[in-house]
């Protein structure tokens, strides 16, 4: 059985489709069988009854044989009948009598058992039900409708029946179709922001509970991207204040007359530029980088490549992704640098899933404490107990990379290493 986790928006449409449709078909088909084998038959039988009772006063009369018409005739005005005590065979070319038809058996018992002496039922084409049995020493017939005895449309009642649920279930279908389209049009939507990609032509639909999910999920990316974008400003003026007065130092430094002391201060001045132009890129998160269809082996063995060839690329020569080239290769860059800094045994695995990619970077270092791999993803976090304090570095590299894997829809996690220190595990859907 397939996982949850592994049915396409597609499967699940066709799923939910599938468990709406087989409930209805099942509940009609156990209703009719029941209505008709239980329901119908019962109708039937107590009808087949009362008209039973009434052959049997005929059958009293007819036994009797009074000689008063008026009798015969206040009879037959309230027993709502036509009889005749003295039935003869009818001429050729009368109309010919059926005498098998629907709940037929179930009459002629209860007339048998009723009047005491066999009894002939038949139809003939008007309807008409015919009743013939022995009385005296001649044949009784006695005429009513077929609608006063039986339920004759049990036919048409299921043709109706199937028809009007047939067109309850489209419409059943059809809104579930518009429903669930909606809701996966939102999915998809949702799936594209969250990998920092626009979903263009996407606009609320569906009832009113998944037009207000759409509606909230429009306002939460709006007012992200105004976060973002009033961050990436606010570091921009901030990024001009400081470059200036750097700059005027850089300068002034490079004026004087070099020493040992001058030589640090230069250095500082460095670090502070390198780390300055780390917070700009933590702030503005690759900004400038599209999402675009990328080789990702290509592009973890390019950024291997910058480390020498001590650090080796294990996997696929090929990956089809769509992500920031630009985003992924710094992301995979910073947990090479990690692991090349802490480390004399580096190897980098990759892994192509059915659903996602992986990006593993092994190193023999002294790795991080399990309580305490949450912790390194901190902005600006130093574990010093299993990183040096004289490595330099700002403290961004596990952060930026974890924000460029969500960003993508994926995730970065910290685990022990084949190796026997970290492993970095980077996590891109397809």
């Amino acid at each position: 059985m397939a996982r949850l986790r592994d049915i396409t928006p597609r499967g699940l449409y066709a799923r939910s489709l599938l468990m709406v449709v087989a409930p209805v078909v099942l509940i009609l088909a156990l209703m009719t069988w029941y209505y008709y084998d239980s329901h119908l038959a019962e109708v039937n039988r107590k009808l087949a009854q009362a008209i039973a009772r009434d052959a049997a006063q005929i059958q009293s009369f007819c036994d009797a044989r009074p000689d008063t018409l008026f009798t015969k005739e206040k009879l037959q005005r309230d027993l709502d009948m036509t009889f005749t005590c003295d039935y003869a065979d009818p001429a050729d070319g009368s109309p010919r009598l059926i005498h098998s038809f629907a709940y037929g058996k179930t009459l002629t018992e209860e007339l048998t058992i009723r009047l005491g002496v066999p009894v002939d039922v038949s139809v003939d084409p008007r309807t008409m039900l015919h009743f013939r049995f022995p009385s005296g020493s001649g044949t009784a017939e006695i005429l009513i409708e077929r609608k006063r005895a039986l339920v004759v449309n049990s036919h048409f009642f299921i043709v109706w029946v199937i028809a009007s649920s047939l067109l309850m279930l489209a419409l059943a279908v059809a809104f579930l179709n518009q429903q669930v389209r909606s809701i996966l049009r939102l999915s998809e939507a949702a799936r594209a922001f969250g990998r920092g990609r626009d979903a263009p032509g996407f606009r609320p639909s569906g009832a009113t509970e998944v037009r207000d999910a759409a509606r909230a999920l429009l306002d939460m990316k709006s007012r992200l991207t105004a976060f973002a974008d009033q961050r990436t400003a606010m570091l921009a003026g901030v990024s001009h204040d400081l470059r200036t007065p750097l700059t005027r130092l850089k300068l002034s430094l490079a004026m004087m007359e070099q020493s040992e002391d001058l030589a640090a201060a230069q250095s500082d001045l460095d670090d502070m530029a390198m780390m300055l132009d780390e917070y700009l890129t933590f702030a503005r998160g690759e900004e400038g980088d599209e999402p675009m269809a990328l080789d990702l082996a290509e592009l973890v063995r390019e950024a291997a490549a910058g480390f020498g060839a001590h650090v080796p690329v294990v996997g696929p020569t090929s990956i089809s992704a769509t992500g920031r080239p630009l985003a992924l290769k710094r992301a995979i860059n910073n947990l090479i640098s990690n692991a090349v800094k802490y480390a004399t045994d580096v190897r980098v695995t990759v892994l192509d899933g059915p659903h996602a990619a992986e990006v593993h970077v092994d190193d023999n270092g002294p790795g991080i404490a399990p309580e305490r791999r949450e912790e390194a993803f901190r902005p600006f976090s130093r574990l010093d107990e299993a990183r040096t304090q004289n490595t330099s570095g700002t403290g961004l590299g596990l952060t930026l990379a974890r924000d460029t894997a969500r960003a993508h829809g994926g995730d970065l996690r910290l685990s022990d290493s084949v190796l026997g220190g970290l492993r970095a595990s980077l996590r891109l859907p397809h």
